[in-house]
């Protein structure tokens, strides 16, 4: 079969032209607009003039006052001379110029010039004198018009730009301020992230991907009566995937996908947040199915009717109502799903959590032990690491870490190694950026007197052998006096995992976070400033045992935590004045005897402490393997060791 002949494609008119024509014409008559410029003018001298003047070639001398300049024309019988013959050429457009002006001349002086012609007149020399103005009347019209030509073409210019011309797209153009800002991905959008780059959260994985599968495949659900799910509402601590699991779905899913922010709805005038939710689920309707992605959906979906001080008309609860209406109204189209993410849970509005809106909510945790181990293998993949990396150990070194968290260390991780013009990234690069992200940059410039050093390696060596004395606190990993951030000394530990937490060992604990200045009231018998942070983390537990958990015997079973969040808006408090001074007694006494506690097993070890301190101050930096040449081997096991254990005896 031949093949259709192309038609050949026809320029599109383009604005543009339409200028450089207009702009080309106003130039042509700029330079063309005199009469006299289509002529072929000489160019002369003012001593050849006078020569010309004085022979009776002349016939007429026009002086141009604004240009200091002559115009001559000669006499008919001078032209026939052979002096001026190259007078004779033709002009542009091939005509002979004979009725002139035939020469031309510049002049310094007007008024020397002007006497020279009357000293020619008295001498009898004939000829026809004029004076001009040379005026070019349209360059005097356009100068005149200049202001509005200017005023016209910035209007022009913002009008494009308004209708959506510019680089800012049509949401964010002053014509189109109702429109949604939601970035379109569909199949014509290259979106790389893949359920494969998400490790980990393999519970919030599947249910997502059953999302993406009630679009692809919706009879599949629904011939057996079911209905398609409305929305599903992604709740977790900033930092473990939340959005990457949404750019996972956009990735994955067939479907248009629109991704916006809460705050993308916010603005200062009334009425244009609801105004983009109904063109936002405009556009998800007409292309649907379809899938919405609204990331921080508290900045538009807090509890209603809190903290409006000033009682007018709220703009953000009037956007909160549109989404409520348009999530489940009369007018809904079941082919649109709404994924949210954010991690203030508690502050959204009841009616945007019920059945019937948000029908799931996908609770995305911060990742257990197996899940960083797969978050650090995809995060390992572009990073050059050496062959005996032990992922595993890394795993167990960041616990309490999120996927955010991870990707951090990995990333300064490479930075300190090429820093140190390595050709791979090793064990202790990692380690060093662990320590760089939770204790703050080394500071080994700062001056620090050798009283305070030696009252910071007591501090934190009885940090040290009180968790390594107690059974239920973290077992060191390491120890240092080197500053680091804020702080002048860190010990390091590796929290066992729990799910749920009891009273000794919250109280174990505390007593390890006291442990520092119980070591300074050992061997000073004074205490300094250096336990603030561990007062505040001592205090923090103390007050949640008591007031939280109900793990006090005096307060008993009573919790004042309000999970709602209902209690921050109140002036009150939910307890009376004399339970508020039991709360506070019972906070004093539960820290005071952990205190009391760490001085005593401070005083057994006494020895052991001023070792370790010791050791600390001569290599200011010690590990696990120290403390067990000076303590011994850790009398009690960790969880991770009995769970070992119970695998082996299988």
């Amino acid at each position: 079969m031949k093949e259709e002949e192309k038609k050949p494609q026809t320029p599109k008119f383009n604005v543009y032209w339409l200028y450089g024509a207009i702009i080309f014409a106003l130039l042509g008559m700029s330079l063309f607009g005199g009469s006299d410029s289509w002529q072929s003018v000489s160019k002369t001298n003012i001593s050849n003039f006078e020569k010309y003047l004085n022979a009776g070639d002349v016939s007429e001398v026009i002086v141009i006052r604004n240009k200091s300049s002559v115009r001559v024309t000669l006499t008919q019988e001078a032209l026939g001379k052979s002096e001026h013959q190259s007078i004779n050429s033709k002009n542009i457009f091939g005509q002979k110029n004979s009725r002139g002006p035939h020469y031309q001349f510049e002049v310094g002086s007007l008024e020397l010039f002007e006497e020279k012609l009357e000293k020619a007149r008295e001498n009898g020399v004939p000829f026809r004198l004029e004076f001009i103005t040379v005026e070019n009347r349209w360059i005097d019209a356009i100068i005149g018009f200049l202001p509005i030509i200017i005023i016209i073409g910035v209007w022009i210019f913002l009008m494009r730009r308004m209708s959506g011309g510019g680089a800012g797209g049509p949401g964010g153009q002053i014509f189109n301020i109702g429109k949604s800002k939601a970035k379109l991905f569909d199949k014509n959008t290259d979106v790389k992230t893949t359920f494969k780059d998400v490790a980990g959260l393999e519970g919030a994985k599947e249910e997502i991907q059953e999302i993406v599968d009630f679009l692809k495949n919706p009879k599949k659900y629904t011939v057996l009566g079911g209905k398609i799910p409305k929305g599903a509402l992604l709740v977790g601590p900033p930092g473990t995937g939340k959005t990457l699991l949404a750019k996972a779905v956009a990735g994955e899913a067939k479907v248009p996908f629109f991704s916006l922010s809460g705050s993308d709805f916010v603005e200062m005038f009334v009425g244009v947040g609801a105004s983009r939710v109904r063109d936002l689920f405009k556009q998800a309707k007409d292309k649907s199915p379809s899938i919405i992605f609204i990331d921080e959906i508290d900045a538009i979906g807090r509890a209603r009717g809190k903290s409006n001080i000033t009682g007018s008309n709220d703009e953000r609860e009037n956007t909160l109502n549109q989404l409520l209406t348009e999530m489940d109204g009369f007018g809904t189209n079941t082919n649109v799903i709404v994924v949210a993410a954010t991690n203030r849970a508690d502050v959204l509005d009841k009616a945007l959590m019920r059945a019937g809106r948000f029908d799931r909510q996908i609770y995305v945790d911060l990742p257990d032990l197996y899940e960083r181990r797969e978050i650090f293998k995809v995060h390992l993949k572009p990073i050059k690491v050496i062959k005996t990396l032990d992922v595993e150990f890394l795993a167990k070194q960041t616990p309490g870490f999120s996927g955010a968290d991870i990707a951090n260390v990995c990333n300064e991780a490479a930075l300190i190694a090429a820093r140190k013009n390595k050709k791979s990234v090793g064990k202790q690069d990692f380690l060093n950026a662990v320590d760089r992200i939770v204790g703050g940059l080394e500071k080994k410039n700062k001056i620090i007197t050798p009283e305070e050093k030696k009252t910071i390696a007591f501090h934190e060596a009885g940090h040290a052998i009180i968790s390594w004395l107690l059974e239920h606190a973290a077992p060191l990993v390491k120890v240092t006096i080197v500053p680091r951030g804020q702080s002048l000394g860190a010990a390091w530990y590796l929290p066992e995992e729990r799910q749920i937490v009891r009273t000794e060992q919250m109280l174990d604990e505390m007593c390890a976070a006291l442990g520092g200045r119980a070591a300074e009231k050992v061997m000073f018998d004074k205490i300094s400033t250096g336990a603030l942070s561990d007062l505040e983390k001592v205090t923090r537990q103390a007050r949640a045992m008591v007031s939280v958990y109900g793990l006090n015997d005096t307060l008993g079973n009573i919790t004042y935590y309000d999970s709602s969040g209902q209690s921050e808006y109140n002036f009150t408090k939910p307890y009376s004045e004399e339970t508020a001074r039991k709360i506070d007694h019972e906070i004093s006494e539960i820290i005071e005897k952990q205190y009391e506690r760490a001085i005593s097993l401070l005083a057994s070890s006494k020895d052991k402490l001023i070792q370790l301190a010791d050791r600390l101050l001569e290599k200011e930096v010690i590990f696990k393997d120290d403390l067990e040449n000076i303590l011994g081997k850790r009398p009690f096991k960790s969880n991770a060791e009995k769970i070992e254990e119970a695998k082996a005896k299988k």
